[in-house]
């Protein structure tokens, strides 16, 4: 399986890169104690966060939402998916338990205030392509609607687009039945390869810990 990353986003995010890591030989299900433990934490000093700080006051955010006006996007419109998760926090809201490949994404996700995807590998068909959606692209979201992908940054197949850094789709949910999983990570474009690196490693490193099986991984720019 080959990521490539599109020239035109190159083009018009000279720093744009990607985290890759791709599982194998893994087991998905409930979340164990220790990821409940932690992110029910981490949850808690956000909610302490928000009686001082603002939406905007996250470095993640500021820095998305710049990204996105560069691809011509409205982060007003459509919000990068490690916003919409610190708005349901800062608004009282309770960030649901999926299961433990899911609740790993939006921990670190919260945690660095970059959007991360993760897919089922199994049902992926050939190389992938991060671009911009063209005119056909479309999918059925994880929030059950219809969405059309034309002029948003998105990740697709050789069967069309699975997932973007707004909403996923259903076609390449992960659940318990799930035994190879590609992971897409948003870096922030400001991160040096080396931070970026560093934050692939983590995400891996739990992953594995929870999941078991073996990973491989790549910094894609």
């Amino acid at each position: 399986m080959m990521i490539k990353l599109a020239e035109d986003i190159k083009k018009l995010v000279p720093s744009f890169k990607l985290g890759t890591i791709l599982y194998h030989d893994i087991v998905i299900g409930e979340s164990p104690q220790m990821l409940k433990g932690r992110f029910q934490l981490f949850l808690e000093s956000l909610k302490l966060d928000a009686e001082q700080l603002s939406i905007a006051d996250h470095t993640g955010v500021q820095e998305w939402r710049t990204t996105f006006k560069a691809l011509s996007m409205d982060p007003s419109r459509y919000r990068p998916s490690a916003e919409a998760l610190l708005r349901r926090v800062y608004g009282g809201k309770d960030i649901g338990l999926v299961n433990s490949a899911v609740d790993v994404n939006n921990f670190f996700s919260l945690q660095y205030g970059v959007p991360i995807g993760i897919y089922n590998a199994g049902v992926l068909a050939g190389d992938i392509e991060v671009r911009m959606g063209k005119s056909e692209d479309q999918y059925e979201g994880l929030n059950g609607r219809l969405m059309n992908m034309e002029g948003k940054l998105l990740s697709s197949d050789e069967a069309g687009p699975f997932g973007s850094p707004i909403v996923d789709s259903k076609r390449t949910m992960t659940n318990d039945k799930v035994t190879s999983a590609l992971q897409i990570v948003y870096l922030r474009p400001s991160m040096s390869t080396e931070e970026s690196a560093k934050l692939v490693a983590a995400i891996e490193k739990m992953f594995i810990q929870i999941h078991g099986g073996s990973a491989e991984s790549a910094i894609i720019q």
